[in-house]
């Protein structure tokens, strides 16, 4: 008998006594090791969001701005390195790629667990540790890239929505984990000593009041106890195929072609990141993705000739009418998962006093809800239903369902930014935290289900070469929601406009709809509800 991790040589999946005999058994197992390593990418990836919550509570002396900062940082870096994952599975194989990428998780995850050690830490290294945490955004590309080899296109909505779907629970895990453990020294002395909260914080559970001993250090140590198994069992129990990969070298080969690529990546990561200071941002984040596909397709050796045949995606209009798609739904998905707690802790964690001689000034509200309590349930609810969508999508269609949420998303965003207008500029914030809080959870609920539609439509329109790197690309462009999400949100609370913010994304989905609409449900469209 073959090794359970041996490269497969014959794979026709569209051949049901196949699937039926060998191909659904392998695909699963592939699958449900990639589900994990996926979450894991995504908690390392977006834990900025909750660690810089609890920096500011802890009283780390850095700005709103350069908090904000950190979380964007990581952002970029995650939707560039995006780019060069989308193309790896075909240069390097399944399994040698989730293994390494997996494994490199641990780098950040250790590196943040020690620079939260000492409050004195200089920003340049959050700023670092920022950049490649990336790498857990990136593995998304590779990890959808690949899994959509092993399925048919009977199965792609399912397939596609149990990986990214569970894998986006990496979001929800990292934001009700992270507050959990830094309430407790569970790795002893290894972790060092915990910091004294200045400000109250909270938990799933509850409260927890200012002067409470807190090991943030945890939020980055408490990975390794999942990733360290996790890169075993990639290792151990997945496959390259070499229908999709004819020659990915020995391991070590391989593992340089993957590390090549991320190096390209986390350069022009570096380069957008500069560009930020001296354009604006619509203009640096696009010469970002123009940099990173000049320098991928001038790496010299066999990965040259391979990704050029891969960059015949450019040339179909379709990659282009899907990453508009996929921008609304994961980029929405992502952005708000990056913005929400800092943007709950900024907006109900002050209010409005009105003095004597009609003064208005902004104070500290001291029963603000606590981001690190409330901020999971959006991720939570968007994670669980998006392979509901993917479900849905294969029996109706996935274009319609694209077009149902599309609506869902302008309406819900118009009130979500008044609501966040009344609670800004609010004596008593507080009352207005319910409606907001559904309100976003209905926008985690559509994005959720986009994200199964939009990916069951790029398995149907797409034959087995192109889908893969175009699920790659087009979740890399819309990762860049990680980025400008906490930007744009940031800027305009910071402004004291809030809802400028949300009006804007509204606008965004409304050319969605018409999108959509021309390419996929018209009569005459190019592909009709695929």
């Amino acid at each position: 008998m073959a090794k359970t991790n041996a490269d497969i040589e014959k794979w026709d999946v569209e051949n049901e006594e196949f699937w039926n005999r060998e191909g659904k058994r392998i695909a699963n197992r592939n699958l449900w090791i990639s589900i994990p390593s996926l979450l894991m990418g995504f908690a390392v990836w977006l834990m900025w969001g909750m660690i810089t919550t609890q920096m500011q509570n802890l009283g780390f002396s850095f700005t709103l701005e350069q908090l904000f900062g950190l979380t964007a940082i990581a952002g970029l870096s995650g939707a560039t390195l995006r780019i060069p994952a989308s193309f790896m599975i075909r240069i390097a194989g399944g399994r040698n790629t989730v293994f390494l990428t997996t494994a490199l998780l641990m780098i950040p995850a250790a590196g943040t667990g020690i620079a939260l050690m000492d409050p004195h830490t200089p920003y340049w290294a959050f700023q670092a540790l920022a950049l490649l945490s990336g790498i857990g955004g990136g593995n998304f590309a590779c990890s959808m890239s690949n899994i959509s080899t092993f399925y048919p296109k009977s199965k792609q909505g399912y397939a596609l929505g149990m990986n990214a779907g569970l894998g986006n629970f990496g979001v929800t895990t990292m934001q009700i984990l992270i507050p959990l453990v830094m309430t407790v020294g569970i790795f002893g002395a290894l972790a060092g000593a915990p910091l004294e909260l200045q400000s109250a914080s909270g938990t799933l559970i509850g409260r927890i009041e200012a002067g409470t001993p807190t090991w943030i250090q945890n939020a980055g140590f408490i990975w390794l106890v999942f990733l360290i198994p996790l890169a075993f069992a990639g290792w151990l129990g997945m496959n390259n195929l070499r229908t999709i990969t004819p020659n990915p070298g020995n391991p070590l080969s391989a593992f340089g072609k993957i590390l090549g690529l991320y190096g390209v990546g986390l350069l022009t990561s570096v380069i957008g990141l500069y560009a930020l200071g001296l354009m604006n941002m619509w203009l640096a984040l696009p010469v970002t993705i123009v940099l990173t596909l000049v320098l991928l397709r001038l790496i010299p050796g066999d990965i040259k000739p391979n990704i050029q045949k891969q960059f015949a995606i450019f040339s179909n209009k379709h990659t282009w009418s899907m990453t508009i798609l996929y921008i609304l739904t994961f980029g929405s998905f992502i952005g708000f998962s990056a913005a929400l707690p800092l943007s709950i802790s900024v907006i109900f964690g002050n209010m409005m006093e009105v003095s004597g001689d009609g003064t208005i000034t902004r104070i500290t509200n001291p029963d603000a809800p606590s981001a690190l309590t409330w901020a999971w349930m959006g991720p939570f609810v968007g994670a669980l239903i998006r392979p509901v969508g993917g479900w849905i999508s294969d029996k109706v269609g996935g274009s319609i369902v694209t077009q149902a949420i599309s609506l869902v998303m302008v309406v819900a965003s118009v009130a979500t930014g008044y609501v966040m207008m009344l609670a800004y500029n609010s004596a008593d914030p507080n009352t207005w935290f319910p409606l907001f809080l559904v309100l976003f959870i209905i926008l985690f609920a559509a994005s959720g289900i986009g994200n199964g539609s939009t990916f069951r439509s790029i398995g149907v329109i797409f034959d087995a070469q192109q889908k893969g790197p175009v699920l790659g690309w087009t979740s890399a462009v819309a990762a860049y929601g990680a980025f400008i999400a906490p930007q744009v949100m940031g800027g305009q609370i910071r402004a004291g406009t809030p809802e400028i913010a949300m009006y804007g994304f509204a606008v965004f989905y409304s050319i969605c709809l018409v999108v959509n609409w021309w390419f996929y449900l018209r009569k005459g469209a190019y592909v009709k509800n695929p």
